[in-house]
């Protein structure tokens, strides 16, 4: 799933959801003919728990991507402030590590956000975010070794520390937690078992609005649009607003 483009996985969810209705539809027309009199309550009730079971399923996705969608909006204010920290300590150290800090903090802020405008690109943004980080480790090293009672080099190497592990959790939070393709796969087994149900029933019944079909296809597959874009952290139509980062990159290049 996180291969297949969003408008893809439209198009695949709406087919399968007519599709199935479709099948069930006829074989629940071919038994309205042989058997007649075919009662409709335990058909009913196994339509009601297929369908309890597919709402049960999609409440939980939903809420494991808004979850980690939620999570990634905090980690990118963690961030932030995590930069924003290294900065002004920055500023307190001696030359000319105070120079050169603030100019690689600078730098970090504006690999963070190619990473994000950029998604073609975001391991090689990744990458450079990573070599700032070993530029900016050396010269705490190189403070903490120049003088080891310095407060104000432990507070350095603190902030720095800080940045590396909010780094490691955005990127692992944002590129490597995904929905479990079992998931995915129990969700689409029971959307194919619930519309062959409803199909079903629609064929016993012995009318099947056109309209209905196309307005039930529609919104199971908007729903589930809506799961795989949260799902993903690089474009989609829901993303994480970078306007925090880009309020600290101004305030970092001197633009109020």
């Amino acid at each position: 799933m996180n291969d297949i483009p969003l408008w893809a996985v439209f198009a695949i969810m709406v087919a399968t959801v007519l599709a199935s209705l479709t099948i069930g539809y006829r074989v629940g027309m071919v038994v309205r003919k042989r058997v007649e009199g075919e009662p409709e309550g335990p058909i009913g009730g196994v339509v009601g728990a297929t369908l309890g079971l597919l709402a049960f399923m999609l409440a939980f996705t939903f809420g494991v991507t808004t979850n980690r969608f939620d999570a990634r909006k905090q980690l990118l204010l963690d961030e932030v402030n995590a930069l924003r920290t290294a900065a002004l300590r920055a500023d307190l150290l001696p030359e000319p590590h105070r120079t050169e800090c603030g100019r690689l903090v600078r730098l970090y802020v504006d690999s963070r956000l190619r990473a994000v405008a950029d998604t073609a690109n975001m391991p090689a943004a990744i990458k450079e975010a990573e070599r700032i980080q070993s530029e900016l480790w050396s010269h705490a090293v190189a403070l903490a070794r120049a003088d080891m009672n310095s407060d104000i080099g432990a507070l350095f190497v603190e902030a720095i520390n800080s940045v590396v592990e909010i780094h490691t959790s955005r990127t692992t939070v944002g590129l490597q937690y995904r929905i479990p393709q079992i998931v995915w796969s129990i969700l689409l087994l029971l959307t194919v078992l619930s519309m062959v149900a409803v199909g079903y029933q629609f064929g016993i019944v012995g009318r099947c609005s056109a309209a209905e079909v196309v307005i039930l296809a529609l919104s199971f597959s908007l729903v589930v649009l809506l799961i795989a874009d949260l799902d993903r952290s690089t474009g989609g139509l829901v993303t994480v607003n970078q306007q925090p980062m880009i309020d600290l990159q101004q305030r970092l290049s001197g633009n109020p």
